[in-house]
């Protein structure tokens, strides 16, 4: 690994001869003074020092503590096979194919992954990815708005995971509320000047969504449906593209990516063959060579880094070629089978914990609203259950802030973890 070495005091002067300036600080000449501050800043270490002092702030952090929070990226078990794959160095060292053809390798990853999205979504086509699954939710508003030549207005409910929400409004995408009182949107009041409809199953609060009803509802009024679903959800839940959907997208964490304190992840999108030309990002395609043999290329590249940018799809998509590739590795060793293997566990350990908690005087707050690994209990006080269950190595639900906590139960959890659970929250509780 190379070391930074800091320029010694001669390499800093003749710099500064070079531009014509005496000192360090002449550089910063031009900030005001009343900017200037000093910085409360330790004194300066050696390297050793320094690394000795990060190395014991990492070690305070414990990755082994049972995790129930979710709320958009999940604990969820990461086979070593993983690391293994992404170490290799032709998957660590390569950035972005900007001379594709010569990396088929890579591109044969990229177009894996893209056809495990195509079958897990139920939709002809799919891209090499995005940033995340916000970034994914906001290019698809914006897909809808082309395509229906309509203004970027959707309509949507609070079941939509409120971060995407705030990604499409900073955006300037209009975001119309729909009725979500017992958990579940309703789709009966649509209005008809939106270009999209989005629906998001399982939902933020974790009850699964009727999606043909928005899909029927979108249609109705012109717009497109766009379904925003947990790729693990799909290998139980009827596929969004057989409801009648015409753009899916989401979050690919779940796939294979450890949650690394927020990223990186990556974003999915699929769409229907007739709408592929407004797919932002890149599209790998398998074709055959001069030779007659299997051969891969990048088919479609609707962004500003590969044509002019004004006739970009998005300027600020890419794909995240390194997440998608731990989501095709991931996805290929567990294959259909262990994909809902791992689904079902997730969903009946969820299940048992909602049983016991229930038990304990702590209810659901949607008990008419299927659910798979993730949903709402009513609690008095969140904060201090939270605190209470920290106390205990346990990492609590999120906070709704309005006396629910938001459960989230992978295939990682254990039944004596899920029982020390609920002895903590019961004790704070008094339930």
């Amino acid at each position: 690994m190379a070391r930074f070495t800091p320029h010694t005091e001669d390499d800093v002067r003749e710099m500064l001869g070079a531009i014509g300036l005496d000192s360090v600080d002449d550089l910063f000449s031009d900030v005001p003074t009343k900017l200037e501050k000093d910085l409360d800043l330790p004194p300066a270490l050696s390297e050793y020092e320094a690394l000795r002092d990060v190395e014991t702030l990492a070690r305070k952090n414990s990755s082994e503590m049972p995790m129930f929070l979710g709320a958009g990226a999940y604990d969820r078990i990461v086979p070593s096979a993983i690391g293994a794959m992404l170490s290799r160095g032709e998957y660590l060292t390569a950035y972005t194919p900007y001379q594709p053809e010569i990396s088929q390798g890579g591109l044969q990853v990229i177009f894996e992954f893209q056809s495990m999205i195509s079958e897990l979504t139920g939709l002809e086509v799919a891209n090499a990815s995005v940033y995340d699954g916000a970034n994914a939710v906001v290019e698809a508003a914006l897909m809808t708005a082309r395509l229906t030549k309509r203004d970027p207005k959707v309509a949507t409910s609070k079941a939509l995971n409120p971060r995407y929400r705030e990604v499409m409004e900073t955006y300037g995408v209009e975001v119309v509320d729909l009725n979500c009182d017992n958990g579940t949107t309703d789709f009966s009041d649509v209005p008809d000047d939106v270009s999209g409809v989005f629906v998001q199953s399982p939902s933020f609060f974790g009850t699964v969504e009727d999606i043909g009803a928005a899909a029927e509802a979108a249609h109705a009024v012109g717009a497109l449906c766009v379904a925003v679903c947990d790729p693990v959800s799909l290998a139980v839940l009827e596929a969004p593209g057989n409801l009648g959907v015409d753009v899916a997208v989401g979050e690919a964490q779940p796939l294979g990516m450890n949650l690394s304190f927020g990223g990186p992840y990556a974003g999915y999108m699929a769409t229907r063959e007739k709408y592929v030309r407004q797919l932002p990002g890149r599209i790998a395609g398998e074709t055959v060579d001069a030779d007659g043999k299997l051969a891969y290329v990048l088919t479609l590249r609707g962004r500003e880094q590969d044509i002019r940018r004004a006739r970009a799809n998005s300027n600020i998509c890419t794909n995240q070629a390194l997440t998608a590739l731990a989501a095709t590795v991931y996805t290929a060793l567990l294959g259909p089978e262990g994909l809902r293997e791992v689904a079902h566990l997730s969903a009946s350990k969820a299940h048992y914990l909602a049983v016991r908690l229930a038990e304990a005087g702590l209810p659901l707050r949607y008990p008419d609203a299927p659910f798979l690994w993730e949903f709402v209990v009513e609690m008095e006080d969140v904060a201090k259950a939270n605190e209470a269950l920290l106390e205990a190595g346990i990492v609590g639900g999120y906070d709704l802030g309005d006396g629910g906590m938001l459960v989230a139960v992978t295939e990682k959890r254990t039944r004596s973890e899920m029982d020390a659970f609920v002895e903590a929250v019961r004790e704070v509780t008094n339930a």
